[in-house]
Parts: C-alpha cells; sequence; structure tokens
C-alpha cells in the first residue's frame, strides 16, 4: 500500500513541525537529570543542549533559529556564572539565571493546562484506541500497562542515538547502493504496522542493515508522527517505545 505520494531526499533539510521549541528541550534536560528548576546547573544543560543540537543537525533536520537564540543566551548565562563576583557590589545582583527560571516556569504551567485539557474526551481519544502489548511485553511491564506514557520528539532523538552508538562500526558501512526514498521507507513501515499492530523502536531501527536505511526509518517515524498517522508510547518515563498505528485497522 501507498501511503505517500511526495519524495525526499537528504540533500536538503527536512522541515518538522513537531519540534514544539528550546523550552520544550530545556524541561526534558531537566527532568531526565532530576534538577532542580530553580537551581539550573547552566553548564551541564548547556552542554546536552548543545549536544542534542549537534545529533538535530547532523540528521539535516531545518532547526528553527529560536534554538540557536537559547544556545546562545545559556553560553552567555555560563559566562556570566563564571565571572568573579565584585568585591564590592553597590547592590545585590539578580541571579543570571532568573529570567530563564521565569520562562520556564511560565511555559512549563501554560504545557500542564494544555495536557489537561487535552486529556478531555474528544474526538482523538474516540479515534485511537487503547494500546495493547503483546504477551511477552505485558510480562516485562506488569503493573505499567495502564500508564502508557506519549514518547517526546527529544525521547525518540536520544533512543535513535542509543541505536546509533551501539551498532558495530563494520554495520554502518553503506555498502548497499540501492535508491533510497523517504516515501519507501514510510509505507515500509506501516506495512509493517499494519502486520505487527505495533513494534518497539529499536527494534524497528535494529532491523535495518546500514546507516543510510536507520537514518531514513528514524525521519519516516518523525514524518509519520507529524502526519498523525502513528503514535510512540512508553510504558513509563524515559521507559521502552513502542510504535502503533494511530488507527486501528
Amino acid at each position: 500500500m501507498n501511503y505517500m505520494d511526495n519524495e525526499q531526499n537528504l540533500n536538503y533539510a527536512i522541515k518538522l513541525d513537531i519540534f514544539e521549541g528550546p523550552l520544550d528541550l530545556l524541561l526534558y534536560l531537566i527532568k531526565k537529570n532530576e534538577i532542580d528548576i530553580y537551581n539550573i546547573p547552566i553548564a551541564l544543560i548547556t552542554e546536552q543542549y548543545l549536544d542534542y543540537l549537534k545529533m538535530i543537525k547532523a540528521l539535516n533536520l531545518d532547526l528553527a533559529g529560536e534554538y540557536l537564540v537559547m544556545a546562545a543566551t545559556l553560553i552567555h548565562i555560563k559566562s556570566r556564572l563564571l565571572l568573579p563576583p565584585p568585591e564590592e557590589p553597590e547592590e545585590e545582583e539578580e541571579d543570571p539565571r532568573a529570567e530563564l527560571v521565569r520562562q520556564l516556569l511560565e511555559h512549563k504551567t501554560f504545557k500542564e493546562i494544555a495536557e489537561n485539557l487535552g486529556s478531555r474526551p474528544l474526538l482523538e481519544r474516540d479515534v485511537f484506541t487503547r494500546a495493547v502489548f503483546p504477551p511477552e511485553e505485558r510480562e516485562k511491564n506488569q503493573g505499567d500497562e495502564d500508564e502508557l506514557v506519549e514518547a517526546s520528539v527529544f525521547e525518540l532523538i536520544e533512543a535513535f542515538h542509543r541505536v546509533i552508538s551501539q551498532l558495530d562500526k563494520k554495520e554502518l558501512l553503506e555498502i548497499d547502493l540501492e535508491k533510497l526514498s523517504l516515501t519507501d521507507i514510510i509505507n515500509e513501515v506501516m506495512d509493517q504496522l499494519a502486520v505487527t499492530k505495533s513494534v518497539t523502536f529499536e527494534d524497528l531501527l535494529k532491523g535495518k542493515k546500514d546507516r543510510r536505511r536507520i537514518i531514513y526509518t528514524f525521519l519516516a517515524i518523525l514524518e509519520l508522527i507529524k502526519l498523525r498517522m502513528i503514535k510512540a508510547y512508553q510504558t513509563s518515563v524515559f521507559g521502552v517505545i513502542r510504535i502503533f498505528p494511530a488507527v486501528e485497522s
């Protein structure tokens, strides 16, 4: 079955609208590192933030300018914190992180309000059926079945990076000269889900035989999430990611 008509290739940046913004990435990093939002270790967060930007750019994804502005802001805050305090300050200076903390708290509040509104019974809830795990997965995640959490794009990027880093370098040699298109890979993913109903994110990527196919498969997953044709869920925060069709066939 052909699910997509428009082909794309990696010769130009692929624009994805599922990247919510730099504040979302910062909140993700704060949550991941279990950091007190009122006492952010700027050096650590700046380093991890820049690492994520490198991963996004390496995938040739279109990076919004606001991400670069936030990177510059983090570096500026870091440099201010490294400066020695004045010997005789005329007045107590505000913590250089204060404005960033205010922005994060405000964004977090609006995000939580939006999520609460989104949890109300709506059309999407009527369309998307409750995810069902295969028997072996249910046993492995017993007790978590009712706590499905939708995976963020940042978690998908990190999972992708883990898959790539775990593979033997010999496996990443691009010996396959066949012509690939994002359209073909999207169709392959949807055809697989039509049969299996769900698949783990890692199994979906590791089933590919070279770097190009792995990258194309990851981009296909991002594109399908953007188009709301598939959904990515975890049994818990930072847990195993499983991919499901958005509408059960």
